[in-house]
């Protein structure tokens, strides 16, 4: 009686498991995005999603949830339940730079289920075009040869326009001074008005300057040079072994969503990626897919926190001290 009765208590619990891989999703699913509705990263969600719901059979609502550098969004998302209907596209920030350098009110590994890699734009190295420098070998000559003479600019302290210069410096053990701005438009400003003389931003955020001459392109980072300006050479390239530091987006939930939806949710996702319009799309930000495995997206994220962690400590970048 009593086998009997076990093997009748596992069919009732696995019956709601099968109805459940078969079912979902049933509803629309919310995807929170940590910025405000009309930027790049807003424009990566919306791509996406618009894609992802034909797959998937069910709308997503796209909500975006800015303030705090991301930690609204990211409070939010992992107090959400962990059923497959409230997603968020985690990116560099939320889950690499930013618990780097300042205490949040998350645990960016414990606190999420990754689903899986959407892509990533490299950041390149820029300097005002009055600068004598036309190689990353020159440039690094300049700066050992005038210190203090030069200074860069980034979107805010912390942000990865920051930190990818700093790891620069870590590497090429030269000064630059930093000049802090909020956001990226008013850095590019005084670069351009040569103010300051470098900056290492996004290669979206570059382009137009770069096509207007007013800037130079010294390096990218990235294990392989952009299509986007593919005769700049990677640091990589360079002898900066290691030096692939990137301005990612991927997809995570709440910690503790099921196995089977967070595969059907990668495996969803990846095809989509393999969309030729997708991959259109997404190149206007100068995002290159990157599927991944559930897995692999993980250890990405670990690896992230780990590498931005280490030259926060190691160049005494603390941000809320």
């Amino acid at each position: 009686m009593k086998r009997r009765e076990l093997l009748q208590a596992s069919a009732a619990f696995l019956l709601p498991l099968a109805a459940r891989a078969e079912t979902y999703p049933v509803r629309p699913i919310r995807y929170i995005v940590p910025v405000a509705a009309g930027g790049g990263s807003d424009m990566i969600a919306r791509v996406v999603t618009e894609r992802w719901d034909k797959a998937l059979g069910q709308p997503f609502i796209v909500d975006n949830q800015s303030g705090g550098g991301g930690v609204i969004a990211c409070q939010t998302t992992a107090r959400s339940a962990p059923d497959g209907y409230t997603l968020m596209q985690g990116y560099v920030a939320t889950h690499g730079t930013t618990p780097a350098t300042r205490h949040v009110p998350y645990d960016a590994v414990k606190d999420f289920t990754p689903i899986g890699m959407i892509g990533a734009t490299p950041n390149v190295l820029v300097v005002n075009s009055a600068l004598p420098a036309r190689t990353l070998a020159e440039f690094i000559d300049y700066v050992r040869k005038n210190p203090g003479r030069v200074a860069y600019g980034s979107a805010g302290p912390g942000s990865l326009t920051h930190l990818t210069m700093e790891l620069l410096k870590q590497e090429m053990g030269g000064f630059m001074l930093h000049i802090p701005y909020r956001g990226i438009a008013p850095a590019f400003t005084d670069l351009l008005g040569g103010q300051t003389q470098a900056m290492f931003p996004g290669l979206a955020a570059a382009l137009p300057h770069l096509r207007s001459g007013r800037v130079r392109a010294l390096a990218v980072t990235g294990r392989a040079r952009s299509l986007q300006i593919p005769d700049v050479p990677t640091l990589e390239e360079s002898g900066f072994k290691g030096f692939d530091a990137m301005q990612w987006y991927g997809t995570v939930g709440p910690a503790g969503i099921a196995a089977d939806i967070v595969r059907q949710l990668n495996e969803t996702q990846v095809a989509m990626l393999k969309d030729t319009e997708l991959r259109e799309r997404l190149s206007v930000e100068a995002v290159e897919p990157m599927p991944m495995t559930p897995e692999q997206f993980g250890a990405y994220i670990r690896a992230e926190i780990q590498r931005w962690t280490a030259l926060a400590k190691a160049r005494n970048i603390r941000l809320d001290e």
